[in-house]
């Protein structure tokens, strides 16, 4: 029977081959879009691996005895490093591995370059064997450095005064290798210095070991440095691309096997009238759906490779991928080239089940029975398994969060697909009994007597506009909470400086005269306005919140020239300023200090401010000469850098919604389109009786129109409404947000893919005029 199954899937003339061919191409198309689904994921995990270095301090096991992790996160209460180790014998105690390395001094930060983030290491070692980041061969000397590929080119093109000279102009020596790159574009750069200098560091640290592993979250200059995602956030991406997009492809891969089913079915119940037993009926059914399945997943290894120079340019994480990282394991390869076909043969066997029962249930084309209302309760229980995280709260694990949140959603997805059926025949009800026009009337009927078929055809879309709106709802709402304020142009060119934790062991920070004069002879620069700490908390019952967590003295003078700080009391020569600096606080009148103009240069400094007109030979001119003075720690910003910085974490997590509502609205209109195809193909015979009593083409079409419709805009409200209930639900359990307006944007979205879903059925109408000629009735 096996022989005879693929013997009928290819022997049956032009119309067997083109309808394997049909199926073949649709699979194709879906096992395309799976492998490269699947690749991502492995590539963004490979990516994460690759900045795992960059975590190398912030892991205890990497650093030397003696050392405080903290110190190396840039922040104000950093610690100061313990002293170099003494020079009769190494760090490290007996037995516990690294007795036999010389520590590495080591100091992350994370630099800025026209919006680009720069990865920063100051690197000295204190002997021959100190640890050796990967892609390099040798560590650099002082005054040399190594850079990525995409880094060089970067100092080669930049002026020296905006970029290299805040390195101290040193000799390039060496290129990263992609061990150590996340991407083909990362920016990353080792500095060598001395030991004698990092050891005076506020922020370097001596390390034993460079990080092997991805960290579970970022911390410090790692977060800020932005070269990839951390463990979490990559379980986070797997599990929302797994839910939100393989559900809608084994929906469209489903569809793609049931292309002419029922012609299928007719072939097989003349073969069960005749004699054949149900066993060979459902082997016959399932070779044919095993070579259509096989033969598309091969094709779509071609498929996945057509798409992989496209993906591979979309940065997915903010980053694109490295070559190398994006591929398939050869586990994923034979999965795919085993669960497909076998769950063509599986859904075959399925769809076989009236022929094996009752060979005249096709003959005489039984009306199935109406779908029942029970098909509403997956859906409802995936609602009510997210209402209850709401209620009760979600997990404390991010596992656990995960498993729950993303387990409710794939069920109120499963849960959409199994009720649309019911949604259809209710709507089909309620369209019959308003109307007697014929379009409505046949439409109407086609849809009471198989809501399935009909549904089973806009299926994808539904489940696209589900996941798009709980995407937008959920990223919206995040957008609206954590963005940043709107601030005016010029507060947004001011260039910050944290200061405080800057200083070396034992010593205060100082801004020298030499310094701010540099700053304001760069063109492009009006003005320097430097914080020197208070040693008080400010007037009693001021409630000012603190610049850097502490108020802070500005000279009156200093102050006019960044007006977005604010401005001194009438008469006071020195302000006594608390706020973010990164806010616009043009219109506030500060307290008047009582203090000497004259004592504040020998008082510690909180940071500086330098007022510039927004160009880049000014902003970036000005950052290198401040890093030049101070390396290290946080790097100099802008207030729109910092706003952006803020931001970027959201913004790759847009960045994954779009790429899923993109994919998704994609895999749904290729669902639709096969489905609408094979539909009309496999109503030929009753078209075309129906066009030889009489009924005009332009019937047909909109018949065909309504069928579509209904169920499409049936699903799209329930999709829509679900998607917002599952959004709000969310963010009611894990944020305490509310959901904000989605905006013109979104709601036009939705109407063009409701239109665009009607134009794909409106692109079969050239198939119906074919196939609905007087030869098929009479040849059927």
């Amino acid at each position: 029977m096996i022989r005879l199954g693929l013997r009928l899937a290819v022997a049956g003339g032009r119309e067997a081959l083109v309808r394997l061919g049909v199926i073949a191409a649709a699979v194709a198309l879906g096992v395309g879009l799976l492998l490269t689904m699947v690749a991502g994921l492995t590539a963004v995990t490979g990516q994460n691996q690759r900045y795992a270095w960059l975590e190398t301090g912030f892991d205890p096991t990497t650093v030397a005895a003696g050392q405080d992790p903290g110190g190396a996160n840039g922040g104000a209460d950093a610690g100061a490093p313990a002293p170099p180790p003494a020079p009769d014998g190494p760090a490290g105690a007996p037995g516990d591995g690294t007795a036999d390395v010389d520590p590495l001094w080591w100091q992350l930060s994370a630099d800025t370059f026209e919006g680009q983030t720069i990865g920063r290491v100051d690197v000295a070692a204190t002997g021959a064997n100190s640890p050796l980041p990967p892609g390099v061969d040798a560590l650099p000397g002082p005054r040399q450095y190594v850079a990525s590929p995409a880094m060089q080119k970067l100092l080669a093109s930049a002026p020296d005064s905006e970029l290299a000279a805040r390195y101290g102009s040193p000799t390039d020596v060496g290129t990263i290798g992609d061990a150590a790159l996340p991407s083909p574009d990362s920016l990353v750069i080792i500095v060598g210095s001395t030991a004698a200098e990092l050891s005076r560091s506020g922020h370097a640290i001596q390390v034993t070991s460079i990080a092997t592993e991805s960290p579970g979250q970022c911390s410090g200059e790692t977060c800020a440095v932005g070269l990839g995602m951390n463990k979490n956030a990559v379980a986070l991406v797997f599990g929302v691309v797994a839910v939100a997009l393989v559900i809608p492809i084994l929906v469209f891969i489903g569809a793609a096997t049931r292309l002419s089913a029922t012609r299928r079915e007719q072939r097989l119940a003349a073969m069960r009238l005749v004699g054949a037993t149900p066993r060979q009926v459902r082997t016959v059914a399932a070779m044919e759906s095993v070579l259509a399945a096989a033969a598309g997943t091969v094709v779509g290894f071609a498929v996945f490779l057509a798409l992989r120079p496209l993906v591979l340019r979309i940065p997915l994480t903010g980053s694109t991928f490295q070559p190398a990282d994006y591929g398939l394991s050869v586990l994923d390869v034979v999965l795919v080239l085993v669960l497909v076909p076998l769950a063509a043969a599986v859904a075959s066997r399925l769809a076989m089940r009236r022929v094996v029962v009752s060979p005249l249930g096709v003959t005489r084309r039984t009306t199935p029975a109406d779908p029942s209302p029970w098909r509403l309760v997956p859906f409802v229980a995936g609602l009510v398994w997210l209402g209850g995280l709401a209620i009760v709260g979600p997990p404390t694990t991010t596992g656990g969060q995960l498993l729950s949140y993303l387990g409710g959603v794939a069920v109120v997805m499963v849960g959409l697909v199994v009720a649309g059926p019911w949604l259809t025949r209710a709507g089909s009800r309620l369209l019959a009994v308003r109307t007697g026009r014929p379009t409505v009337l046949l439409a109407g009927r086609r849809l009471s007597d198989d809501p399935r078929t009909a549904f089973r055809s806009v299926s994808g879309l539904i489940l696209a506009l589900f996941v798009g709106t709980a995407a937008t709802g959920t990223i919206t709402a995040f957008v609206a909470e954590r963005g940043p304020a709107a601030v005016s142009t010029q507060a947004g060119n001011v260039l910050v400086k944290h200061l405080d934790g800057q200083r070396e062991v034992g010593t205060t920070v100082t801004v020298p005269d030499s310094l701010v004069t540099d700053l304001e002879r760069v063109r492009g620069v009006s003005g320097v306005a430097v914080v020197h700490a208070s040693p008080t908390d400010g007037p009693a019952g001021w409630n000012g919140a603190g610049l850097w967590g502490r108020p802070g003295y500005v000279a009156r003078d200093e102050l006019a020239t960044v007006p977005s700080w604010g401005r001194c009391a009438p008469g006071a020569d020195v302000a006594l300023i608390a706020f973010d600096p990164t806010d616009d606080r043009a219109d506030v009148v500060w307290p008047t200090a009582d203090v000497d103009p004259a004592s504040l240069d020998g008082l510690d400094t909180l940071g500086l401010g330098v007022q510039t007109d927004g160009s880049t030979a000014a902003i970036e001119q000005s950052r290198t000469i401040v890093e030049a003075a101070y390396p290290g720690g946080m790097t100099p910003f802008t207030v729109h850098e910092d706003q952006a910085s803020s931001t970027s974490e959201l913004a790759q997590y847009q960045r994954l919604a779009e790429v899923i509502v993109a994919i998704s609205l994609v895999i749904g209109g290729c669902s639709l389109a096969v489905s609408a195809a094979g539909t009309v193909n496999e109503r030929k015979r009753p078209f075309s009786l129906l066009r030889l009593t009489g009924v005009p083409l332009g019937m047909l079409r909109r018949v065909i129109t309504l069928e579509t419709a209904v169920p499409l805009l049936a699903g799209a409200v329930v999709a829509v409404a679900a998607g917002l209930g599952t959004a709000q639900l969310f963010l009611d359990a894990q944020l305490d947000y509310g959901l904000t307006s989605l905006g013109g944007a979104y709601w036009a979205s939705v109407g063009i893919g409701l239109v665009v879903g009607l134009g794909v059925i409106a692109s079969t109408f050239p198939l119906l005029r074919r196939v609905t000629g007087p030869e098929t009735a009479r040849n059927d």
